[in-house]
Parts: C-alpha cells; sequence; structure tokens
C-alpha cells in the first residue's frame, strides 16, 4: 500500500506432535509424487544426453576468507591497479599456490550462516549477520579447485556455468581471469577452452564478494547453487535454445519445436536436428525432423519443425505429467550433441470475468510467496531440501508459489514441475537495462518448457515507478514485457504492485497483481473490467509456532492470526476476499515459510521474519490448518492451543478448531461445552477457563462425528525422540535425511513448551550440516551440534557421503535439569546407487 510496507517499516503436545508428523507425511507424499524418476537428479544433469557430459562441479572445493578493503588480506589482489593488465598474472589460480591451510567443502555453500548474529540495526533485514561493506573481513570469500581436463578431450568445448552465487564474482583459470558477474539469482557460463591446459592439472578460483546486496531480506554468501563443468562437440546446441510449445485442441497436441546450432568449428557443417518425444513410461509417441542446413563457422542457425501427440496426458496440480523430448544434432554421419527437454502439455488462461483455467477448467490460486532460504542451511540448500519444503506447502493444500524476489534455483523450478505446482516466476531487477533484460533473458530462456510456470513477473513493489516516476515506469516496463513476449509467447507477464495499479509500470502489464489493501481490487474492477486480476502478494498475517500471546518483551506473536501488520490481513480476511470473488483468480500469501531478515514486527534480538505459514523448518503453526481445511480436499479438525497453562489456572483462555466440516464440538476434561456450526472460510472458538486436563474437539459431517482432537495437559519432559523423514537415503554425497527432534513426558506426549538444550552426535556414512527450531529469537549457531527446542521442536539435517552404509544420529541430554535421561539414537541408512557424473576430487599423497 502507498506509504507503508514491509521495507519501510522495517529501514497438550498432540498438536505440535501432529505438526511434526506432518513433515514426515508431506515428504512421503513428495516420496510419492517421484516414483518412476532417476532419483533427484536435478533438471541440468538431466538435461546432459552422449556425446555430450554434463559435470557436477561441487565437490572437493577449498575456501578461504578474503578481505573487501586490505590487499594483504586478500591474496594480493588489488595492490595494483595494473592486476587486470596482462593474461595470465594471478599466481592464485596456478600450480605452485599453496592452499593446503584452505578449508575443504562442498557445494553448494552459504558462508553467512555460519558467521555469528551480530547487533546491528544496519542489518535488520538481512538478518544480523556481519555481511556487507562495513564488514570487509567477512564479506569476500576465495574459492579454489584443482580438476584434469584428459587429452581426449581436446577439440571439445569446455564451460563452467555457476546457477547462482552471491555476489559479485571473478572467476580465474590457470591464472587468467576469464569472467565476472555482478548479481546474486542469474546463473552465468563461461567458456575455459582456450585457458584449459588438455592432459594436465588445471586451477579455477572463483573471487566471491558479499559487499553490496541485491535486496533487502537475507541473501546468503558465497557460491550458493550448484556449479557444472559442460562438455559437448564444438557443433553444439545453443544454450537454453532448445524449446518445445504445445497447442492443445480437442484430443490431440501439436507440438512447436525449436532449437539453435552453434559452430565453434573450424569449418561450416551441414547439420540437421531430429526430435524424439518420449512419455513418462520411456515410450516414443511422437518423431519430428528439420531440414539439413549448412552452419558457417561461428554461425547459429535456428531448427523447426512440429510433431503431433495423440490423447496427450496433461500436466495438472493433480496430475503432473510431464514428457521429454530428446533434441539430436547430427553431422557428418554420426550425433554430435544432445540433449533432453523436459515439458508438460497444458493450457493455461486468465479470464477477467472467471479467473484462472489450468486445462480449460477453473481454478483458484492458492499460492504462498517464498524466500530461498531454510533453517540450519541458509541459502545452501541441498536439492533434497527444495522437495521437502515443497511438500510441506503441497501438504497444506498449496498449488501455487511465486518466487519472492528472484530467479529461482533450477532444483526449485524442477520440483514444481513433477509435483503439480504452479508457479509465478519473479526476477530480481525491475529494469530495461543491459543487466535487468540480461536478467530476464536468463530466467525466461532457462524455465520456458517448465509447464509449472504460468506467469513471468517483472519485479516487485517497485514504488517509485509506481508513483514519482510513473512515466519512466511504463517505459521501463514495456520494454521489459515486450521482451517476455518475444522469448515465450505462451505466457502473459505480471509484476508484483502495492498500490492502485492506475498508472506507471502497471499500463504494460497483461495480468494486474495488488499487494494488500483489499479497497484496490473492488475499485480496480469496476474501472477495468476487462483486465483480469489477482493477489500477487497478500496477509502478511504474523504469528509465533506454539505461542498463544503477545509478549514484546520477549519478541512473539500469538499464534491466533489476530494482529495483523498494519498493510496486511489475517489468512482469513485474505481469502474470504480472493477465494469469494469469481473474477479474482487468486493469489499469494506472504509467506509459506518464515524466512532470515524482515524479523517483523520486532528488532533485535529477532532474527527472522514471522509472516510465515510454518516457521523455518517447516513446522506448522496453527493457521496451517486453517488453509489445510480450505484449500484442501480432505475432512480437517485442528484444535489449539495446547494445553499446558501452569500458573494460569482460572485464567480464561481462547480456543479456536480450524475445521471444514459442518459443525465441532469442544469438551473440556469431559464435559461438553457445546457445538458451533463451522462458518465458511472461517473458524469455530469458546473461551474457557483454564484447568489441567483435557479439551476436545469432535467434528462433525452430515449429522455424524468423523474426526477427533484432543489436547492433554502434559507432565516435564523426560526423554527426547528422533524421527526421520526417511530411514534410508542415496549414497550419492548430496542426499540428505530431515530430522525431528522431540520432547516427550513419561506417556509418551510431546511437552509443547520444552526448549531444553539438546546435543546431537553424528558417525558413520554422514555429516551434521545444519540445525534449526523456528524460533524467531534464536542466536544460537546453525552449524553447530546442539540446539534448544522450541515449544517441543527442533530440527537437524544430515548430509550423507557417497559410500553406502548408515548414518548415526544421537541426541543427548545438554544442560536438562530434571531427570537422568537415556540418549535418542537413531540410524539411517545409506544405499547405494549410481551418481550423477561429477567432476572427479584430486587425491593427493602427502
Amino acid at each position: 500500500m502507498p506509504g507503508i510496507s514491509r521495507r519501510h517499516l522495517l529501514c497438550s503436545g498432540l498438536a505440535l506432535s501432529a505438526s511434526s508428523l506432518l513433515a514426515r507425511s508431506a515428504w512421503g507424499r513428495t516420496a510419492s509424487l517421484l516414483a518412476g524418476y532417476p532419483g533427484i537428479a536435478s533438471a541440468e544433469a538431466l538435461a546432459a544426453l552422449p556425446p555430450r557430459e554434463q559435470l557436477l562441479f561441487d565437490f572437493g572445493w577449498k575456501f578461504q576468507f578474503g578481505h573487501g578493503t586490505d590487499p594483504a588480506r586478500d591474496l594480493g589482489f588489488g595492490v595494483s591497479q595494473g592486476d587486470f593488465a596482462k593474461t595470465g598474472d594471478f599466481d592464485f589460480a596456478k600450480d605452485k599456490f599453496d592452499d593446503s591451510k584452505w578449508r575443504v567443502l562442498n557445494l553448494p555453500h552459504d558462508w553467512a550462516v555460519e558467521l555469528p548474529f551480530i547487533r546491528d540495526e544496519v542489518q535488520n533485514s538481512h538478518g544480523y549477520k556481519p555481511v556487507g561493506r562495513r564488514y570487509p573481513e567477512t564479506s569476500v570469500g576465495w574459492y579454489r579447485r584443482e580438476f584434469e581436463v584428459p587429452a581426449s578431450d581436446e577439440g571439445r568445448r569446455i564451460t563452467v556455468q555457476f546457477d547462482g552465487a552471491f555476489r559479485s564474482v571473478l572467476v580465474f583459470v590457470n591464472g587468467s581471469f576469464v569472467g565476472r558477474n555482478d548479481n546474486g539469482y542469474a546463473p552465468f557460463r563461461f567458456d575455459l577452452t582456450d585457458f584449459l591446459v588438455f592432459g594436465q592439472k588445471n586451477y579455477i578460483v572463483a573471487r566471491v564478494d558479499a559487499s553490496f546486496g541485491d535486496g533487502w531480506f537475507y541473501e546468503g554468501a558465497g557460491i550458493y547453487r550448484h556449479v557444472w563443468l559442460t562438455k559437448t562437440d564444438a557443433l553444439h546446441l545453443g544454450k537454453w535454445e532448445s524449446t518445445v510449445r504445445t497447442a492443445v485442441s480437442g484430443n490431440s497436441a501439436t507440438l512447436s519445436l525449436g532449437a539453435v546450432v552453434e559452430n565453434e568449428g573450424k569449418m561450416a557443417e551441414n547439420a540437421r536436428v531430429s526430435w524424439q518425444i518420449i512419455d513418462a513410461a520411456g515410450k516414443t509417441v511422437a518423431t519430428a525432423e528439420a531440414a539439413a542446413q549448412s552452419v558457417a563457422v561461428d554461425g547459429t542457425i535456428t531448427f523447426i519443425a512440429t510433431a503431433k501427440l495423440a490423447n496427450p496426458a496433461l500436466w495438472s496440480v493433480d496430475a503432473p505429467n510431464l514428457y521429454s523430448a530428446i533434441v539430436t544434432v547430427e553431422a557428418g554421419g554420426k550425433a554430435r550433441d544432445a540433449e533432453r527437454v523436459s515439458f508438460g502439455v497444458r493450457t493455461i488462461r486468465f479470464d477477467a470475468d472467471k479467473g484462472f483455467f489450468l486445462n480449460g477448467k477453473p481454478l483458484k490460486i492458492q499460492g504462498t510467496c517464498n524466500h530461498q532460504d531454510h533453517a540450519g542451511v541458509g541459502a545452501a540448500l541441498p536439492d533434497r531440501l527444495q522437495w521437502f519444503r515443497l511438500g510441506v506447502l503441497r501438504e497444506m493444500g498449496g498449488n501455487a508459489v511465486r518466487t519472492s524476489h528472484n530467479m529461482p534455483t533450477p532444483e526449485w523450478v524442477e520440483a514444481c514441475d513433477r509435483m503439480g505446482m504452479m508457479m509465478m516466476c519473479e526476477t530480481r531487477q525491475m529494469n530495461s537495462s543491459p543487466e535487468g533484460l540480461a536478467q530476464l533473458e536468463a530466467m525466461i530462456k532457462r524455465y520456458r518448457n517448465s509447464p509449472s510456470i504460468i506467469l513471468w513477473s517483472i519485479g516487485n513493489e517497485e514504488w517509485h515507478l509506481q508513483n514519482d516516476q510513473a512515466e519512466e515506469g511504463a517505459k521501463i516496463a514495456a520494454t521489459m514485457v515486450r521482451r517476455a513476449h518475444e522469448l515465450d509467447p505462451t505466457r502473459e507477464v505480471s509484476a508484483a504492485v502495492n498500490g492502485t495499479n492506475e498508472k506507471g509500470l502497471s499500463d504494460a502489464l497483461d495480468i494486474i497483481g495488488f499487494n494488500y489493501n483489499l479497497k484496490y481490487p473492488d475499485d480496480y474492477h469496476k474501472k477495468n473490467p476487462k483486465r483480469p486480476l489477482y493477489g500477487s502478494e497478500t496477509a502478511s498475517a504474523i504469528a509465533t509456532r506454539g505461542m498463544y500471546s503477545t509478549d514484546k518483551l520477549r519478541n512473539t506473536v500469538s499464534a491466533y492470526d489476530i494482529d495483523p501488520v498494519p498493510w496486511g490481513e489475517t489468512a482469513e480476511e485474505w481469502w474470504k476476499f480472493y477465494g469469494t470473488r469469481e473474477w479474482e483468480a487468486g493469489g499469494f500469501a506472504w509467506t509459506g515459510f518464515d524466512y532470515r531478515g524482515e524479523p517483523t514486527p520486532y528488532g533485535w534480538p529477532s532474527i527472522n521474519s514471522q509472516f510465515g505459514i510454518v516457521d523455518t523448518c517447516g513446522f506448522p503453526k496453527d493457521t496451517f490448518y486453517y488453509y489445510k481445511a480450505w484449500w484442501g480436499k480432505e475432512p480437517v479438525l485442528h484444535v489449539f492451543p495446547h494445553w499446558n497453562f501452569e500458573g494460569r489456572e482460572g485464567d480464561e483462555i481462547s480456543v479456536w478448531a480450524h475445521s471444514n466440516l459442518d459443525e465441532v464440538e469442544l469438551l473440556v476434561n469431559g464435559k461438553s461445552l457445546g457445538s458451533q456450526k463451522v462458518p465458511h472460510l472461517g473458524h469455530v472458538e469458546w473461551k474457557v477457563k483454564y484447568e489441567p486436563g483435557a479439551i476436545e474437539a469432535r467434528g462433525s459431517k452430515d449429522g455424524k462425528v468423523v474426526l477427533t482432537e484432543k489436547r492433554e495437559t502434559t507432565g516435564p519432559a523426560t526423554a527426547i525422540r528422533l524421527t526421520a523423514d526417511r530411514s534410508e537415503v542415496n549414497a550419492d554425497g548430496e542426499d540428505i535425511a530431515i530430522l525431528t527432534v522431540e520432547a516427550l513426558d513419561s506417556q509418551g506426549r510431546l511437552v509443547p513448551t520444552a526448549n531444553n538444550l539438546v546435543s546431537f552426535k553424528v558417525s558413520g556414512e554422514g555429516s551434521l550440516i545444519g540445525v534449526g527450531n523456528g524460533d524467531p529469537n534464536c542466536l544460537e549457531s546453525d552449524k553447530e551440534p546442539k540446539r534448544s527446542l522450541f515449544n517441543g521442536l527442533a530440527q537437524v539435517i544430515v548430509q550423507c557421503t557417497r559410500k553406502p552404509g548408515e548414518i548415526h544420529i544421537e541426541a543427548v541430554k545438554e544442560g536438562w535439569a530434571g531427570p537422568e535421561l537415556m540418549p535418542a539414537k537413531l540410524v539411517v541408512t545409506t544405499k547405494h546407487v549410481d551418481p550423477r557424473p561429477f567432476v572427479p576430487v584430486p587425491i593427493h599423497h602427502d
């Protein structure tokens, strides 16, 4: 809303037991959706087909901090203004450089999450981490890697691709500077061919400078996404230039196929391109071929063809059917390059009167906005964690996500494609400058074949371009929209606007998105009845998991969702608005997950937001069940709060129930307080004088009790329980197990107020990579092997090695008052799999 925004404001145990079980059940649903797929390899890895090689370049890097202002503490870099005067001058990227004291690590890596919290209000929105120009000693990092390129690769093109690094990156190979990148979210790549020594050792170094930021939220620091080494023939397909566009008509679909072939060889080539369309079962269902064309030296040629699919299996949120197109370039009688392009067949349409349609059927967008960090790991998420997070949102009934406010990692998009989650895909920079357009182009080219993406977004809350610089905003947006349509004529373009949408950049948009202020959409719809509308950002409801009163001294917010921020709405308020207007396409709640930074509504010691429907670990807050009731398809009954209010005997406690059943009855210690009809898109509540014992909710449908839930007053914590999302993981060096840590009383009930410190020991074929508890005010390390429980729960993330065996996890008490506890133990099996191809890690013998 104009004049105020988040950025302006910021210059018994059963319920929780069910929440912890939810994460496991969410993963179970996720796992079932992955059946038949080759693990959770990213789209980047799946794309490569012989003779191309696509090698994961994540393992065996070395790291040390540099310095943002002192060259002497920055490998001598910048001592002279002539550092870039001569190619080959950089000794830190040569064989004789001594990196023996550098730290060995694997990517992805976020060094910011490893740093201590500091009380500096300038760093408020970035999570109180010492990163930025005022912290030069922790804002620059160096990564170094030795690797070999076989002599047999001579004549091929070798490129390195970074899926994302934060933020300003200089890349050096064998002493030579090869390129730079200056944004934290778009991928970037460099051709290394001319700099390599074939058949010998080579050295790559990346200097990553996080002194400047791209956003106003936690962004991490370092190479926090995957790195790839790609080897292709000199005649090869253009990067992200293969497209499959689908048009459905009746019981068939027409595929418009396109590919670009590049020739970096020494002579012209007569090339042809063929396509093989494969369904999810691996059956070839269509083929196509483009006529041969001559590709000149240093030239590029576009090849096109069409194919027909009879009775295509459509992609939808309930049945995310996918196809693959095998694209092959042939010349000289053999295949020279090939790749696999994943796509789906579906139709999408935004209608000004009827909302959004998927495959010709109306569908409300039930979405959440999400940043990309998670407890324990910051911005450096293992791939499996992307799927886990999406599984939590799916369990809630969500069918869409918005990538706030940047180009997402490929694994997030891949998960959406395969799990049936629609996406509003957003670029970071609303700008028609060469850099802004380059970021937009990279995003659209990279993801335009993904069926999950229903809408491109060119920006978020650019109030200058909406208001005092509206004329410039209109021109910038028009240029960006035009370029988006050129790159992808199949999708419409929008932006997230916190204003009236009546001037400036909104003029150029295909679809109008509103951030907050429920007055604006109605007024706009009356004036502009032909323009489709949706909620690009809504709610900003705040809550602290497991806390049932707002306490400004403790920086907690009531979980009843009754105190919205000034610019936002409660969950019920926004969904009653968007869910009941036929012409509204739906919307995206801010946010699905809590995230680091923007510690609304408090400052220090709050270090993350409280906007999430689930916390930073993915443990649900009570509002989760409101959405599950009204967005999901299954009967829901959730009663809260817990029933552990020692010292408040006789006080009046609000008891709420979220349900989509007809009515709910509440019993307190066996005595009925009566039944209430459940209002559509609402909740029911009672006022109860607290006395220890139990509250029980009974939900009825058509006069019959179909669900019951009980909250009991528990005893003190006497035991720890460890449970994992899966008992078996892949021994590929990447896979993870996500453990829930719970405090139980003597009867095995989760203690919903337990906040005890627990230590962890991990041994065998795995290691601890992060811990968390969802407490927005917890200043404990995300990397040390210990964590306080927060209202009964904590999370541990362990990652496997590449050797099959077992990971042993043990939780032991630390500083625990009360009876002696036997340690909780858990074993996770790591099974043999063929890992995706990776660059071998050098072995050094002393």
